[in-house]
């Protein structure tokens, strides 16, 4: 699995630098994260990085349902 932006992401700039993958980019509006580079931070924190910095938390879980 892996996790996603929601719309409601304001561009802070908080979890980018936090992620021992480089997954996630800045996209055409919001930051996105890359699906296949996401391990939700396995191997390095116990938790995703990402999720503890975001204040509007507006990252969560991608299901196989919801990918494309």
């Amino acid at each position: 699995m892996s996790l996603y932006i929601t719309e409601d992401c304001i561009n802070c700039d908080m979890c980018e630098p936090e992620c021992p993958n480089e997954a996630i980019t800045m996209g055409q509006s919001i930051y996105e994260i890359d699906p296949v580079l996401c391990t939700e931070c396995e191997g390095y924190y116990d938790s995703p990085a990402c999720v503890a910095v975001c204040p509007l938390d507006c990252i969560e879980l991608l299901t196989d349902h919801e990918k494309h």
